[in-house]
């Protein structure tokens, strides 16, 4: 008779099985017999949605974690209404210009749209919902497929999202109207629906982000049609960003935006920069004194896989998610020694700005070395492997908790270089802190590591404006975790730049 053991990696190999490539697994009602679905969740390895409805969970996630949740939401989207509704369904035309703007921050509702809908809510985990729709949706030569789920084209989503997106969401707006590449796509749709006021938003809301020649197209080419337009601009705030010709990818359009709306309330909220110290020797021999306090665990963590070697560990009976004190212990002896080497590499980098080096230049050319030191003595001891010293992650990332989802593995070769040009061009020590610090940990290079990074990156940073070596302490977490929440949800980053600029002004 098969042992308890075998029983659950049986299951598992089972659940294994329904995984997509990102490890992530939706479990339908027929999809695994009851005995294993039992078993799984008894062992904290699925959970239910909605009835008849289950995702892949962590085993040692705690009540109220919505982590698995968050990881699983987009999928697990795509997954439901096309079993639902099979390809006769789309997200919004607001939600779907989020998501062409890469903005997959997961909503409180989402509302769907279909002629199979019924008007109902249909309620999910952690205070998330569905709202399904009953209504028309635009043909399939106006819609797209992103990450499995239907969305109203760019240009569709321009012509069909109410006039609030464009105050609501100004960034991703913004985002999605760079993208248009020429306005003919929106054209056909204004002309054959006779939307006159659309057409006028459009045009306003393009001579906003400065592109005045597809505003002027606009007007015109329905002026000739016999159309009356009146330009109007559906944004709350003039722009004074430059989108010119310079990014083809959203997510660096994105990180240039953001500084750009950001900054002056950075500057409106941190203290004067007391400049470079006269005495470097002694400033280092502060830094020196509080590298202990410094230390945070990453907040980073990746979506929960069942993997060969799992099902192997549980088979063999020495799987077991409440013995693990030992692993444990050394994992933290490990990251105690991989932060005292990169803290040392890091202060190597603060002499070098003391010196008059430029601060994003020199954060650009060492955050790896400090990335590779942070992790090496757990890769000498075994517990990471050798290729996690590679460099910038290969798959997606979460962060525990938080509703951000950063981009892509693919999205951060774009973006990377545009935060340390950003850096480099800042003559402002303040927005250097605030922002680096906020964009590194909103992009999430790494599988691991990126709180602590980020951290290094925002005392460089402080230091090329002489403010001393400041430490985020662990009692204010919470905090910490919540402002930059607002920053990466919100796009509200005042509430980031007074937080830090509390903490530096206890220091001086």
């Amino acid at each position: 008779m098969a042992s308890p053991s075998e029983k659950l990696a049986q299951s598992l190999e089972q659940l294994q099985k329904l995984q997509n490539e990102k490890g992530i697994a939706v479990v339908r009602a027929n999809d695994l017999s009851r005995t294993h679905k039992e078993r799984l969740i008894a062992n904290g390895f699925l959970r239910e949605v909605i009835k008849g409805w289950y995702i892949s969970t962590r085993p040692d996630e705690q009540k109220g974690d919505t982590t698995s949740w968050y990881i699983s939401f987009w999928y697990f989207v795509s997954v439901y209404l096309n079993a639902r509704f099979g390809k006769d369904w789309c997200l919004s035309p607001e939600q779907s210009l989020l998501l062409h703007s890469r903005n997959r921050t997961v909503p409180k509702q989402l509302l769907v749209r279909s002629p199979k809908a019924q008007n109902n809510v249909v309620e999910l985990l952690h205070g998330t919902s569905f709202y399904d729709l009953k209504v028309t949706i635009p043909p399939q030569t106006q819609r797209e497929e992103i990450e499995g789920n239907q969305v109203y084209s760019l240009a569709s989503g321009l012509v069909f999202c109410s006039a609030g997106f464009f105050s609501g969401c100004p960034t991703d707006a913004r985002i999605c109207l760079s993208m248009i590449k020429n306005p003919s796509e929106l054209l056909s749709m204004l002309l054959n629906g006779g939307h006159t006021i659309i057409a006028g938003r459009l045009a306003g809301a393009f001579r906003n982000i400065g592109n005045n020649r597809f505003a002027d197209e606009i007007v015109s080419t329905m002026k000739s049609a016999g159309y009356d337009v009146r330009e109007n601009d559906p944004f709350k705030e003039k722009n004074s960003f430059d989108f010119g010709n310079r990014e083809t990818s959203p997510y660096a359009t994105r990180i240039r935006l953001m500084w750009n709306n950001m900054r002056e309330t950075v500057i409106k909220n941190f203290p004067d920069a007391p400049g470079l110290p006269a005495d470097k020797k002694q400033f280092l021999e502060k830094m020196e004194e509080k590298y202990i306090s410094d230390a945070y665990h990453s907040l980073s963590i990746e979506g929960y896989q069942v993997s060969p070697e799992l099902v192997e560990l549980v088979r063999s009976g020495k799987w077991n998610p409440n013995a693990r004190e030992f692993d444990n212990r050394q994992k933290d002896a490990m990251a105690a020694r991989g932060y005292w080497q990169a803290f040392q590499k890091v202060k190597e980098s603060i002499r070098e700005v003391l010196n008059g080096e430029n601060p994003g230049a020199v954060a650009d050319k060492d955050h790896g070395a400090w990335y590779r030191e942070l992790f090496a003595p757990a890769v000498t001891a075994g517990i990471i492997k050798v290729s996690d010293l590679a460099g910038y992650r290969n798959s997606q990332v979460y962060i525990k908790g938080a509703t951000h989802v950063p981009p892509n593995a693919a999205a951060v070769r774009d973006a990377m270089p545009v935060l340390f040009e950003l850096l480099q061009e800042e003559p402002e020590p303040a927005v250097r802190t605030v922002m680096g610090h906020f964009v590194f940990v909103y992009i999430h290079p790494y599988m691991d590591g990126n709180g602590r990074i980020g951290r290094f990156l925002m005392n460089v940073m402080l230091a090329s404006g002489g403010y001393p070596w400041t430490v985020i302490p662990v009692e204010k977490r919470d905090d910490y975790l919540s402002v930059l929440e607002k920053a990466s949800v919100n796009q509200e980053i005042e509430d980031f730049a007074k937080f830090i600029a509390r903490l530096v002004a206890e220091v001086q």
